[in-house]
């Protein structure tokens, strides 16, 4: 294995096979969000060990096959629908704003937070809370005062546990005792993280404060994972399509093919460029690589999914047919490995094709769906408003990414 130093006094790995191992030992932890804990500490992400195994296997509940095909084929659609139609109307959108918009509508309802007023405003004042939480699990890469933006985010948290937690946590309170009384049967109860959560207080012990964080997570988390992938899918297939109009129909008409244009865009853009893991003790890799209690290791998750070996000499380029070897992840280590891969993958990007998944029981994930539902539309490039780079974070996101729709 050949490990080199990443010159702050921590480890690179640049390579799937030393990514997988660094994934799977038991004494490198989270270490990526250490810089955003205002509303990252002691959330799912950045446990550990059997903390995070128990809550895991818990909120693992809510990500089960039934759940995520009703998400798919009996909520979302009508989610994508009702965000789509306003934009549809004026013809015009801006992809980066409607991206979180439409995947935060969905990820409110996983994570279980209730929007009584259901209003426009009510929901802009969410989508506020929401995008400040993103700005604290992403700090690690912020180009703004750090502290400044953490006593924003606190202030955030604070205004979002007054407006919407605490009346989603007696609603569900409520909702869970009736069904204890036999009042309520258990299919009417709310399926989501927060219900999840509440009734199994005794065994979590959550504190207020760990629970506010986590439904925060989740709907970050739910939200901006997929807008990011939303809004770079549409990029790469306006792209691509361009050179090859004859396919444009195919986006349309195959929801399928949208899905790998889904995984191809993770693989090439993971929602953060790298993972970090922080020894808790002397390690030594399979190489004899040691890695020292309290250092930090780098997986570069660009180099990895783009590794030519892999993916074939145009790793770099976007190809949804790119031929694949037996056992590659279309969508590389974007989701991580092992016990911290991401819970809400198969949400966001659906089941490949299997033998052992019924076909009428296939998933191909919300973002596909989203997509396709904007290519339907015939979105095109806004020709007067080109998109734009964001500048406040060293991640490489769109600021602004304008649209216009070609049957409005």
């Amino acid at each position: 294995m050949t490990v080199t130093a990443d010159g702050v006094g921590g480890l690179l790995v640049s390579t799937a096979a030393q990514a997988k191992e660094v994934f799977r030992q038991r004494n490198l932890r989270q270490g990526l969000y250490d810089a955003g804990r205002v509303v990252m500490a002691d959330v799912l992400v950045n446990l550990h060990g059997d903390e995070h195994r128990d809550r895991r296997r818990l909120e693992n509940r809510l990500f089960r096959r039934e759940t995520l095909l009703h998400y798919e084929r009996d909520l979302f659609p009508g989610v994508i629908a009702a965000t789509l139609e306003p934009h549809v109307a004026t013809g015009r959108a801006e992809l980066v704003s409607l991206g979180h918009e439409l995947m935060m509508n969905l990820a409110a309802v996983n994570a279980g937070v209730d929007r009584t007023e259901g209003t426009a405003e009510e929901t802009h004042r969410l989508y506020g809370y929401m995008m400040k939480f993103i700005e604290g699990a992403t700090m690690a890469h912020a180009r703004s005062d750090r502290d400044a933006l953490s006593r924003e985010i606190a202030a955030a948290l604070d205004a979002f546990d007054r407006e919407f937690l605490r009346r989603s946590v007696a609603r569900r309170t409520d909702a869970l005792e009736r069904a204890a009384r036999g009042e309520l049967a258990e299919d009417e109860l709310p399926r989501d993280v927060l219900t999840v959560l509440l009734r199994n207080e005794d065994r979590l012990q959550l504190t207020d404060d760990v629970l506010l964080r986590e439904i925060a997570f989740f709907l970050l988390a739910g939200a901006h994972t997929s807008a990011t992938a939303f809004t770079r899918t549409i990029h790469h297939v306006l792209e691509w399509t361009a050179d090859r109009p004859e396919q444009r129909e195919r986006v349309t008409a195959d929801r399928s093919f949208v899905q790998r244009c889904v995984l191809e865009t993770v693989r090439l853009n993971p929602s953060s460029p790298v993972a970090v893991r922080r020894a808790l003790e002397d390690v030594v890799l399979s190489d004899g690589t040691a890695v020292r209690a309290g250092e930090i290791v780098t997986i570069d998750l660009v180099a990895v999914n783009r590794d030519r070996d892999t993916y074939g000499p145009t790793a770099d380029e976007f190809d949804p047919e790119r031929p694949l070897a037996e056992g590659v992840t279309p969508h590389g280590l974007s989701f991580g490995h092992g016990m911290h891969a991401c819970i809400g993958q198969e949400l966001a990007t659906g089941v490949l094709p299997d033998g052992a998944v019924d076909p009428d029981e296939r998933q191909f994930g919300l973002i596909a769906a989203a997509v396709q539902a904007m290519f339907a539309h015939g979105v095109r490039r806004d020709p007067q408003r080109p998109p734009e780079i964001d500048q406040h974070t060293a991640r490489p996101y769109w600021s602004s990414y304008p649209v216009v729709f070609a049957d409005a």
